[in-house]
């Protein structure tokens, strides 16, 4: 069975929670399904810590280096 008919089939008349659950169990085996979960979950974690470093870590290191430049530099006059 395709997967557009099993989405059709099980999207319609179950819903999409049945629809999806069902879907994962056709496609992947347990194991399969824990290393997807792995998969995800590390990739998760980098987009976050990404978003981290980027709104804030580099920010705050720029601004800091900047003020920290300015203070020898006003030193030194």
């Amino acid at each position: 069975m395709q997967i557009y008919e099993l989405l059709i089939k099980y999207f319609f008349f179950e819903g999409i929670l049945w629809s999806l659950f069902y879907i994962f169990m056709v496609m992947f085996e347990f194991d399969q399904y824990l290393g997807f979960l792995l998969f995800m979950t590390v990739v998760t974690i980098g987009f976050w810590l990404m978003i981290l470093l980027l709104t804030f870590i580099i920010p705050y290191w720029v601004t800091g280096s900047f003020f920290e430049w300015l203070k020898e530099r006003k030193k030194s006059k």
